[in-house]
C-alpha cells in the first residue's frame, strides 16, 4: 500500500466518524502520521511526510487460527520475561482496540485474568482544550489492584500509549511486570522500567545524502 492509498483509507475512516487516535490505531501508525494523512487528504499535497512504518496485520486479524498461533508465541516470550524478573502474570491487560483479541487468547494460555485498557488518544481530537491525562480501565473485566500485570498490544509506534498504560496501572495499585507486542517500531528495551518483548523489532535506516 502506497502513501496515496493510506491517505484515501484515512479519509474514509474519518468520514465514518473515527477520531484521529482511532484512525492511528486502525492503520498502526503514529497519531502524528494519522494527522498528516488527514491533512493531506484535504490539501492534496505531499510535503513533510512523517517518518513512520505502516503495519498491515489484517491477514492475521481475520483469522482466529492465526491469532491463536501468534498468541502462543506472545505467551512464550512473556513467560521468558517473567522468568527473568521473578514476577507472575495475574492479569493480562489488552490495549484497546487491536490488543484485545491477542490479550484474550494470551490470558487463556497463561491461565490469567483479563483486563482492558482504553488509551487516552482514542478520546479526543487535536485542538480540544480538555484532555484526560490518561485513559481508563474497563469496569467489565478484571480488577488489577495488587496484581502482577502483563500488557499486550499489537504494535508499539511511539511508546506514548504504553507509557500511559504503565502509569495508569501503577496509579491503580497494580505491578506492571512485562509488555508484549507483535511489532515494536521503536526498538525499546523497556518502558518506565517494564521490559518490552516483541516478536518483531523494526529498525528504520535512513541514508544520509
Amino acid at each position: 500500500m502506497d502513501v496515496n492509498e493510506l491517505i484515501q483509507k484515512a479519509a474514509k475512516l474519518h468520514a465514518n466518524g473515527l477520531l484521529t487516535g482511532q484512525i492511528a490505531d486502525e492503520l498502526n501508525v503514529s497519531r502524528e502520521t494519522a494527522t498528516w494523512l488527514l491533512t493531506h487528504s484535504a490539501k492534496g499535497e505531499m510535503t513533510g511526510v512523517p517518518k513512520d512504518i505502516y503495519v498491515d496485520w489484517s491477514g492475521i486479524g481475520k483469522s482466529s487460527f492465526r491469532l491463536r498461533c501468534l498468541s502462543d508465541a506472545l505467551s512464550n516470550i512473556i513467560l521468558e520475561s517473567l522468568e527473568d524478573s521473578g514476577q507472575n502474570a495475574d492479569v493480562v491487560v489488552g490495549i484497546a482496540l487491536n490488543g484485545v483479541p491477542l490479550a484474550t487468547l494470551v490470558s487463556a494460555e497463561l491461565g490469567a485474568e483479563l483486563a482492558i485498557y482504553h488509551p487516552n488518544k482514542q478520546r479526543w481530537e487535536e485542538g480540544e482544550k480538555a484532555k484526560s491525562p490518561r485513559g481508563t480501565l474497563s469496569q467489565n473485566f478484571s480488577g488489577i489492584e495488587g496484581k502482577d500485570c502483563v500488557i499486550v498490544d499489537d504494535v508499539i509506534t511511539t511508546g506514548t500509549t504504553m507509557n500511559e498504560a504503565v502509569e495508569a496501572l501503577e496509579n491503580s495499585g497494580a505491578r506492571p511486570a512485562s509488555i508484549a507486542v507483535l511489532v515494536d517500531k521503536k526498538g525499546l528495551e523497556d518502558i518506565l522500567g517494564v521490559p518490552v518483548k516483541a516478536l518483531l523489532r523494526v529498525t528504520r535506516v535512513d541514508r544520509a545524502d
